[in-house]
Formats: C-alpha cells, sequence, structure tokens
C-alpha cells in the first residue's frame, strides 16, 4: 500500500529490510536474523505496538509476537505497562553487553563440559593402548594378543627384559614385529638373561636384530621378563605354571609402579655388559690357538681344565684370555664365548668331554 513505509514483499517475508542484510552482526553472540532485523526495527520507532512493527515489517501478528517474546528473554526490550502493549528496545550498549556476558557463560559451560570429554577421552585411551594404570591378563590368547599390540603401538623405544621360559613361543613372529619396528626407527634396547642366548638359533636371532639396529646387553641374571613401550605401558609376566609358562601378565599404564619399573631397567642396564663388542679387525688377529682356547673357554671349562687340556701354566691360559677378551673388545669371558659361537668357532672333536 502506498505511503506505509512498508517494505517489499520479498524482503519483509525473509525478515529483511531494504539493505539490511550486511547489517546483521549480531548472529555471533546467538541472536536469529529475525530478532535482530525486529530489535533494530525497534531502535527506530520506539514504544511501537505489535500492529505498529506488523505493519512495518510486513510480518503476521503471531510472528512478531514471538519475536518480541524472543527479544524479552534475551533483555533486547521491555514490555510497557501500557494499553494496547507498547516495547521498549534496550539501550544497544547495555543488550550487547548482556549478550555478551551470556556468551561468555556459556563458553565457560562448554569448557567444564570439554575438560569432562577430555577426561572420558583419556580413559577410554588408556584403555584402548594399555588398560587401566594396572590390567591383568590371565588367558594366553589376551597375553599373545597385547604383547604383538603394544610393541606394534610404538612411537619411538621399546625396553626389554628378556629371559626364560617365553609367554609368547613363536619367535619368527616376534623377530618380523621387531625387524617392522626397527625399519620404522623404533629404538630396541633389550637386556638378555645369559640362559636366553643358549641356543645357535637365539644366537644368529639376536645377531640379525643388531645388524637391523637393536641395542643388546646380557646380565648374568636378569631378576624378571619386562616389555616397555614408549615409557607409556609395560607388560610384566607375573605368574607362571609349575612348567614354567607365563599364566599371568600384568598391564601397567602411567603410575608410579611404572616409573619404578624405569628406574630398574636403567640400573640393569648399567650392569650389563654389551652384547656384541665392537672387534674392529681383531678377528684377523686370532690364531688357530686363540680359537681353540676361545672354544674351550666357551664350553665352560675352568682355565686349570683348559691348562692342563693344552700342557700350558694356568697363569699362561689367563694371560692369553685377557689378550683376546682385548682383541674382541669383551668385558666379560661371556661375551668373548659369544663372539666365539658368532663367529663359528667350535671345539675339535678331540676336545670334547675333558674336564
Amino acid at each position: 500500500m502506498a505511503g506505509t513505509g512498508r517494505p517489499p514483499a520479498s524482503a519483509a517475508a525473509d525478515g529483511r529490510s531494504a539493505g539490511a542484510p550486511d547489517k546483521r552482526r549480531l548472529a555471533a553472540l546467538g541472536v536469529p536474523a529475525d530478532d535482530e532485523f525486529l530489535y533494530r526495527t525497534l531502535l527506530g520507532r520506539p514504544r511501537a505496538t505489535v500492529a505498529e512493527l506488523a505493519a512495518v515489517t510486513g510480518w503476521d501478528t503471531a510472528r512478531v509476537r514471538r519475536r518480541t517474546r524472543s527479544l524479552e528473554k534475551r533483555g533486547m526490550l521491555t514490555r510497557m505497562q501500557s494499553r494496547p502493549v507498547r516495547f521498549s528496545p534496550a539501550p544497544p550498549d547495555v543488550a550487547i553487553e548482556v549478550l555478551a556476558l551470556q556468551r561468555q557463560e556459556e563458553i565457560e559451560r562448554a569448557r567444564l563440559v570439554a575438560a569432562s570429554l577430555t577426561d572420558e577421552f583419556r580413559s577410554a585411551r588408556r584403555h584402548v593402548e594399555g588398560g587401566p594404570a594396572l590390567q591383568v591378563l590371565t588367558d594366553r590368547e589376551s597375553i599373545t594378543q597385547r604383547f604383538f599390540q603394544v610393541q606394534r603401538s610404538a612411537r619411538d623405544e621399546i625396553l626389554m627384559l628378556d629371559r626364560p621360559p617365553y609367554a609368547v613361543q613363536p619367535a619368527p613372529q616376534q623377530t618380523a614385529v621387531q625387524r617392522e619396528l626397527l625399519r620404522r626407527g623404533v629404538r630396541h634396547r633389550t637386556v638378555y638373561d645369559h640362559r636366553s642366548l643358549g641356543s645357535p638359533e637365539q644366537l644368529a636371532r639376536c645377531r640379525e636384530l643388531s645388524r637391523l639396529g637393536e641395542d643388546g646387553r646380557v646380565l648374568a641374571d636378569v631378576p624378571l621378563k619386562l616389555v616397555v613401550v614408549d615409557r607409556r605401558v609395560a607388560l610384566v609376566p607375573v605368574a607362571e605354571s609349575a612348567e614354567g609358562e607365563v599364566r599371568e601378565v600384568m598391564v601397567l599404564g602411567a603410575s608410579p609402579l611404572l616409573d619404578g619399573l624405569l628406574v630398574l631397567y636403567e640400573l640393569l642396564w648399567q650392569r650389563a655388559v654389551p652384547l656384541w663388542p665392537g672387534a674392529g679387525g681383531a678377528e684377523r688377529e686370532l690364531s688357530y690357538e686363540d680359537e681353540r682356547l676361545l672354544a674351550l673357554s666357551a664350553s665352560g671349562l675352568t682355565d686349570q681344565a683348559i691348562a692342563r687340556r693344552l700342557g700350558v701354566a694356568q697363569r699362561t691360559v689367563e694371560r692369553r684370555m685377557r689378550r683376546i677378551m682385548n682383541l674382541l673388545g669383551a668385558r666379560t669371558r661371556f661375551q668373548a664365548g659369544l663372539q666365539a659361537a658368532n663367529r663359528g668357532v667350535v671345539m675339535a672333536p678331540e676336545d670334547h668331554g675333558v674336564m
């Protein structure tokens, strides 16, 4: 109708006046477009009635009433005590400050919810990666599955204490997992009990892992088996059957107990000696007699028994063994014996059975 000041129907239908879309700035504070449009209309027509607002906006009166109630809840207008009811807009600085404070409260509540969700996420993640701070596995299938699962989750480092008997027997599978991780750049440090290296197959396996990058050391008596991944989760066998089969494995997450096991590991690592000390060109300096002496020593004979067998003084055997150990870079007789086994040094048939 001419002369009413009513905006075109297309603009009024979606709550906009001509040129108004670029003025909608309150959406960031949670104000719907219709509410903002009506508030802006009231700023230009304070004390307007429902009918007047309907005429200006082109809305029906029901829509105007819904929007005025919404604005009232937001503190953006005041319902005046008059007949008919008139509406007065709140001053913009006051209205915007109230909206900003409400949004800040919502943000703080969201942060509290986020903190709660984060705790739930971390708890769930601990359960997936290593269970709660303490979990006990009691069946062989679960033990085997977790043993390989935890290792494959490694990103930086795996620490191991290795001693018989073994919870997971398929050595080829374990070797394959270690190969994969070493090629990915995951560092391996392993302290082997000397009983773990009792077979040529085990020695060959350890030698291969050493070539791939494993840092191995050996200790006369490793007190327990242990696997620690990235210093965040550990597996510790805690119960064995009479036959030596592992029946229970403790899975540890971040905890003082895990911290204590890490301290124990480092102490054992310091006490252990390198499994494969670098020999450089020393092997070329070992004579046939040196190799025979190494083989006899590796077989468990005492220096006195070796001296009797070779027809020399015991002090001569001791002096020659010190020289051989220096050439091989070995700190113990056991290391020297490992070097001998690794090089394929064996006793001649006539040396068998000598005590």
